[in-house]
Protein backbone atom coordinates (compact mmCIF):
# COMPACT_ATOMS: atom_id res chain seq x y z
CA UNK A 1 0.00 0.00 0.00
CA UNK A 2 2.96 2.56 -0.19
CA UNK A 3 1.73 4.18 -3.15
CA UNK A 4 -1.27 6.04 -0.01
CA UNK A 5 -1.25 9.39 1.19
CA UNK A 6 -3.14 9.79 4.78
CA UNK A 7 -3.34 12.93 6.43
CA UNK A 8 -3.90 12.38 9.89
CA UNK A 9 -5.42 16.08 12.12
CA UNK A 10 -5.05 15.56 15.52
CA UNK A 11 -3.95 18.46 18.32
CA UNK A 12 -2.51 16.07 20.13
CA UNK A 13 1.06 15.85 18.94
CA UNK A 14 1.60 12.14 20.61
CA UNK A 15 -1.63 10.69 19.17
CA UNK A 16 -0.21 12.26 15.31
CA UNK A 17 3.15 10.44 16.24
CA UNK A 18 1.84 7.22 17.35
CA UNK A 19 -0.81 6.95 14.28
CA UNK A 20 2.48 7.84 11.53
CA UNK A 21 4.08 5.14 13.73
CA UNK A 22 1.58 2.11 12.82
CA UNK A 23 0.60 3.75 9.26
CA UNK A 24 4.10 3.56 8.34
CA UNK A 25 4.69 0.08 9.28
CA UNK A 26 1.96 -0.59 6.74
CA UNK A 27 3.55 1.19 3.46
CA UNK A 28 1.43 4.63 3.95
CA UNK A 29 3.33 7.54 3.96
CA UNK A 30 1.29 10.29 6.53
CA UNK A 31 0.94 14.13 6.92
CA UNK A 32 0.20 15.73 9.77
CA UNK A 33 -1.80 18.65 10.90
CA UNK A 34 -2.68 20.00 14.24
CA UNK A 35 -5.95 21.78 13.37
CA UNK A 36 -8.53 21.77 10.54
CA UNK A 37 -7.26 25.51 9.22
CA UNK A 38 -3.97 22.84 8.49
CA UNK A 39 -5.84 19.93 7.23
CA UNK A 40 -7.44 22.16 4.81
CA UNK A 41 -4.09 23.45 3.69
CA UNK A 42 -2.51 20.32 3.86
CA UNK A 43 -5.48 18.81 1.43
CA UNK A 44 -4.76 21.62 -1.23
CA UNK A 45 -0.99 21.17 -1.47
CA UNK A 46 -0.92 17.54 -1.54
CA UNK A 47 -2.53 14.11 -3.03
CA UNK A 48 -4.39 12.75 0.20
CA UNK A 49 -6.31 9.90 -0.39
CA UNK A 50 -7.38 9.38 3.49
CA UNK A 51 -7.68 11.41 6.65
CA UNK A 52 -8.33 10.22 10.01
CA UNK A 53 -9.68 13.57 11.70
CA UNK A 54 -10.05 14.44 15.63
CA UNK A 55 -13.19 15.97 17.03
CA UNK A 56 -12.25 18.26 19.58
CA UNK A 57 -9.50 20.57 17.99
CA UNK A 58 -8.93 24.38 18.22
CA UNK A 59 -9.18 26.91 15.50
CA UNK A 60 -11.33 24.66 13.47
CA UNK A 61 -12.66 21.74 14.59
CA UNK A 62 -13.41 18.02 13.35
CA UNK A 63 -17.01 18.78 12.40
CA UNK A 64 -16.38 22.03 10.78
CA UNK A 65 -13.32 21.09 9.24
CA UNK A 66 -15.70 17.78 7.93
CA UNK A 67 -18.56 20.14 6.64
CA UNK A 68 -15.34 22.26 4.71
CA UNK A 69 -13.81 18.91 2.69
CA UNK A 70 -17.34 17.52 2.01
CA UNK A 71 -17.36 21.41 -0.05
CA UNK A 72 -14.99 20.23 -2.48
CA UNK A 73 -13.68 16.47 -1.58
CA UNK A 74 -14.91 12.84 -1.54
CA UNK A 75 -12.31 11.34 -0.06
CA UNK A 76 -12.85 8.98 2.99
CA UNK A 77 -12.72 10.89 6.00
CA UNK A 78 -12.96 8.65 9.92
CA UNK A 79 -13.20 10.82 12.71
CA UNK A 80 -11.27 10.02 15.84
CA UNK A 81 -13.70 10.59 18.80
CA UNK A 82 -13.16 10.15 22.79
CA UNK A 83 -15.98 7.87 24.47
CA UNK A 84 -17.92 10.97 25.59
CA UNK A 85 -18.08 12.68 21.87
CA UNK A 86 -21.21 10.14 21.20
CA UNK A 87 -23.09 12.74 19.60
CA UNK A 88 -20.38 14.19 18.46
CA UNK A 89 -19.65 11.22 16.20
CA UNK A 90 -23.42 10.78 15.00
CA UNK A 91 -22.94 14.66 13.52
CA UNK A 92 -19.67 13.82 12.05
CA UNK A 93 -21.19 11.15 9.81
CA UNK A 94 -23.91 13.44 9.50
CA UNK A 95 -21.96 16.25 7.52
CA UNK A 96 -19.99 13.73 5.30
CA UNK A 97 -17.65 11.46 7.71
CA UNK A 98 -17.89 7.54 6.55
CA UNK A 99 -16.25 5.95 9.61
CA UNK A 100 -15.24 6.50 13.31
CA UNK A 101 -12.78 5.18 15.62
CA UNK A 102 -13.13 6.02 19.42
CA UNK A 103 -10.26 7.21 21.55
CA UNK A 104 -8.32 5.07 22.93
CA UNK A 105 -8.39 2.74 19.55
CA UNK A 106 -6.48 -0.34 19.15
CA UNK A 107 -4.11 0.01 16.52
CA UNK A 108 -5.18 -3.26 14.66
CA UNK A 109 -8.40 -1.79 14.37
CA UNK A 110 -7.26 1.74 12.98
CA UNK A 111 -5.03 -0.15 10.25
CA UNK A 112 -7.80 -2.51 9.47
CA UNK A 113 -10.27 0.69 8.64
CA UNK A 114 -7.74 2.74 7.42
CA UNK A 115 -7.15 -0.17 4.85
CA UNK A 116 -10.99 -1.10 4.16
CA UNK A 117 -11.91 2.30 3.21
CA UNK A 118 -8.27 3.15 1.27
CA UNK A 119 -9.16 0.30 -0.61
CA UNK A 120 -13.00 1.24 -1.38
CA UNK A 121 -11.86 4.45 -2.21
CA UNK A 122 -9.32 3.25 -4.97
CA UNK A 123 -11.75 0.77 -6.65
CA UNK A 124 -14.05 3.55 -6.77
CA UNK A 125 -11.64 5.74 -8.18
CA UNK A 126 -10.13 3.61 -10.91
CA UNK A 127 -12.21 -0.03 -11.13
CA UNK A 128 -13.54 -0.25 -14.57
CA UNK A 129 -16.68 -2.81 -15.52
CA UNK A 130 -19.21 -2.62 -18.19
CA UNK A 131 -21.21 0.50 -18.48
CA UNK A 132 -24.70 -0.55 -16.23
CA UNK A 133 -27.79 1.83 -15.80
CA UNK A 134 -30.15 0.92 -12.93
CA UNK A 135 -32.62 2.92 -13.65
CA UNK A 136 -35.98 2.81 -10.42
CA UNK A 137 -38.65 5.40 -11.36
CA UNK A 138 -36.60 8.19 -12.76
CA UNK A 139 -33.92 7.81 -9.90
CA UNK A 140 -30.43 6.39 -12.30
CA UNK A 141 -27.73 5.25 -10.89
CA UNK A 142 -24.54 4.49 -13.97
CA UNK A 143 -22.07 2.17 -12.52
CA UNK A 144 -18.48 2.87 -14.26
CA UNK A 145 -18.98 6.19 -13.37
CA UNK A 146 -20.13 6.02 -10.54
CA UNK A 147 -22.97 8.72 -11.06
CA UNK A 148 -25.85 9.19 -9.50
CA UNK A 149 -29.35 11.34 -10.92
CA UNK A 150 -33.02 11.76 -9.64
CA UNK A 151 -35.11 13.00 -12.67
CA UNK A 152 -32.08 13.72 -15.02
CA UNK A 153 -30.60 16.23 -11.68
CA UNK A 154 -27.11 15.17 -11.03
CA UNK A 155 -26.57 14.03 -6.51
CA UNK A 156 -23.63 14.44 -5.09
CA UNK A 157 -22.97 11.50 -2.68
CA UNK A 158 -19.67 10.44 -0.77
CA UNK A 159 -18.46 6.82 -1.87
CA UNK A 160 -20.22 5.11 1.17
CA UNK A 161 -23.33 6.63 0.61
CA UNK A 162 -22.77 5.61 -3.43
CA UNK A 163 -21.75 2.13 -2.26
CA UNK A 164 -25.02 1.60 0.30
CA UNK A 165 -27.35 3.14 -2.82
CA UNK A 166 -25.77 0.78 -5.52
CA UNK A 167 -25.99 -2.21 -2.99
CA UNK A 168 -29.61 -1.39 -2.24
CA UNK A 169 -30.72 -0.51 -6.08
CA UNK A 170 -29.23 -3.59 -7.53
CA UNK A 171 -31.39 -5.82 -5.04
CA UNK A 172 -33.91 -3.56 -5.47
CA UNK A 173 -37.01 -4.97 -3.68
CA UNK A 174 -34.92 -7.25 -1.00
CA UNK A 175 -35.00 -5.84 2.10
CA UNK A 176 -31.93 -5.58 4.29
CA UNK A 177 -30.85 -4.98 8.17
CA UNK A 178 -27.88 -2.55 8.82
CA UNK A 179 -25.96 -5.30 10.13
CA UNK A 180 -26.26 -6.93 6.34
CA UNK A 181 -25.90 -3.63 4.66
CA UNK A 182 -22.31 -2.62 6.79
CA UNK A 183 -21.55 -6.22 6.40
CA UNK A 184 -21.49 -5.72 2.36
CA UNK A 185 -20.54 -1.94 2.22
CA UNK A 186 -17.90 -2.16 4.78
CA UNK A 187 -16.53 -5.60 3.87
CA UNK A 188 -16.55 -6.47 7.94
CA UNK A 189 -18.78 -7.52 10.85
CA UNK A 190 -21.91 -5.18 11.47
CA UNK A 191 -21.79 -4.89 15.14
CA UNK A 192 -23.52 -2.37 16.59
CA UNK A 193 -23.48 -1.07 13.16
CA UNK A 194 -27.68 0.35 13.56
CA UNK A 195 -26.85 4.05 14.13
CA UNK A 196 -23.66 4.32 11.35
CA UNK A 197 -25.89 2.69 8.59
CA UNK A 198 -28.82 4.67 10.16
CA UNK A 199 -27.30 8.23 9.38
CA UNK A 200 -26.21 7.52 5.98
CA UNK A 201 -29.32 5.93 4.76
CA UNK A 202 -30.88 9.38 6.18
CA UNK A 203 -27.86 11.52 4.64
CA UNK A 204 -29.13 9.65 1.33
CA UNK A 205 -32.39 10.04 1.75
CA UNK A 206 -32.14 13.90 2.06
CA UNK A 207 -30.51 13.90 -1.41
CA UNK A 208 -32.67 12.05 -3.50
CA UNK A 209 -35.84 12.14 -2.08
CA UNK A 210 -38.22 14.83 -2.39
CA UNK A 211 -39.54 14.70 0.63
CA UNK A 212 -37.60 12.47 3.00
CA UNK A 213 -40.31 12.18 5.35
CA UNK A 214 -42.60 10.22 3.33
CA UNK A 215 -39.39 8.77 0.78
CA UNK A 216 -40.82 7.17 -2.56
CA UNK A 217 -37.33 5.61 -3.17
CA UNK A 218 -35.56 4.80 -0.05
CA UNK A 219 -38.01 2.82 2.19
CA UNK A 220 -37.56 1.57 5.83
CA UNK A 221 -39.42 -1.72 6.54
CA UNK A 222 -39.61 -1.45 10.55
CA UNK A 223 -38.25 -3.97 12.57
CA UNK A 224 -36.35 -5.46 9.78
CA UNK A 225 -34.38 -2.88 7.63
CA UNK A 226 -34.12 -1.07 4.23
CA UNK A 227 -34.69 -1.43 0.82
CA UNK A 228 -35.61 -0.09 -2.52
CA UNK A 229 -38.81 0.22 -3.68
CA UNK A 230 -38.96 -1.50 -7.48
Amino acid sequence: MNHYQVLVVDDDKEIRDAIDIYLKNEGIKVFKAADGIEAIEKLNEENIQLILLDIMMPRLDGISTTFKIREQKNIPIIILSAKSEDTDKILGLQVGADDYITKPFNPLELIARVKSQLRRYVMLGTYKEADEIIDIHGLTLETSAKEVTVGGEPVRLTPIEYKILEFLMTNAGRVYSSHDIYERVWNEPGYNAENTVAVHIRKIREKIEIDPKNPRYLKVVWGIGYKIEK
